[in-house]
C-alpha cells in the first residue's frame, strides 16, 4: 500500500512541476478550457436527466422476484428439519 501511495505522490509531484514550467498565459488558457469542458459536460448531463425524467412513458414496474423466493423456501425447509428434532427431545 505504501508503494502505491509513493507512486501516486511521485506522479503528482511530476505533474505539478510540468504545470509550473508552463507560461502563465498557457496556464490560464488551459484552466479556461478545462472549466469550459466541465461546464459543458454538466449542462449536457442535466439536460439528459431532465429529458429522460420528463417522458410520459417513464414508468417503473415493481413485481415480486420469483427465483429468489423459491430458493429461500427450499433452504428454510432443510433448516427446519434439522432444528425440529432438537426441539422435540
Amino acid at each position: 500500500m505504501k508503494k502505491l501511495r509513493d507512486t501516486i505522490e511521485n506522479y503528482v509531484v511530476k505533474v505539478e512541476r510540468r504545470w509550473k514550467v508552463l507560461p502563465v498565459e498557457r496556464q490560464k488558457f488551459l484552466t479556461k478550457v478545462f472549466f469550459g469542458s466541465y461546464v459543458l459536460l454538466t449542462i449536457i448531463v442535466i439536460i439528459s436527466v431532465f429529458i429522460s425524467t420528463n417522458q410520459r412513458s417513464n414508468t417503473m414496474s415493481i413485481n415480486h422476484i420469483d427465483g429468489i423466493y423459491k430458493k429461500s423456501i427450499e433452504k428454510d425447509s432443510g433448516q427446519n428439519d434439522a432444528v425440529e428434532p432438537l426441539i422435540k427431545k
